[in-house]
């Protein structure tokens, strides 16, 4: 089972991605595997004139669809997520979604713009027909801090909600695994036994 952290900044470096990458540290050290897809580096003009012919955008989407869990990560711009992961996401079949869990990580300049993730980010991740979208993390520029010396630094309460949805989604694959059908073993007819 991988887990697809999908960065939705238009820029690099970007706080959102720091948050994705710290959130993806933590699933490693919980022995989960992870792929990255940054929606910056796929073609603009593929995505903007939704080219499903378009090898990286196959690949990408290829991607999506291979893995168990999403973790999306997106700037906050005006009380909304970012244009250029809208535009990936409208990319995605109806149901591009279905069977995987969702965590989805938002970055914004202040509280104000927190809602952003349920009222905006979180119906479009839902109609992508998800097994479940797990509860929002958000924080603000001065909660997630970055130097060279120090690296990324979360506030107290934001490493508490990142410690508490990386143990939800770990806890939720797991659980899925365990309730995967096993794979099928084909018996020869002269093993069945019929009993009268």
């Amino acid at each position: 089972m991988t887990i697809l952290l999908l960065a939705g900044s238009p820029s690099a470096p970007s706080r959102s991605t720091r948050l994705l990458d710290h959130v993806g540290d933590k699933l490693v050290r919980l022995g989960h595997r992870y792929a990255r897809l940054e929606v910056r580096d796929l073609p603009g003009q593929a995505i903007l004139r939704a080219d499903w012919n378009d090898a990286e955008i196959k690949a990408a989407l290829a991607t999506v669809a291979e893995a168990s869990a999403v973790v999306v990560a997106t700037p906050v711009y005006k009380a909304a997520y970012s244009g250029i992961l809208k535009a990936f996401l409208d990319l995605l079949p109806q149901f591009g979604l279905t069977d995987k869990l969702v965590l989805p990580l938002a970055t914004g300049g202040s509280q104000s713009h927190m809602l952003a993730l349920d009222y905006a980010l979180r119906p479009v991740l839902s109609s992508l027909n998800p097994k479940h979208v797990l509860p929002s993390i958000y924080a603000t520029e001065s909660q997630v801090t970055w130097s060279e010396e120090g690296g990324l630094v979360l506030d107290a309460p934001i490493e508490a909600r990142v410690d508490e949805g990386v143990a939800q989604l770990s806890a939720s694959l797991q659980a899925l695994h365990r309730a995967a059908p096993e794979q099928f073993h084909e018996i020869p007819f002269s093993q069945v036994r019929c009993s009268i």
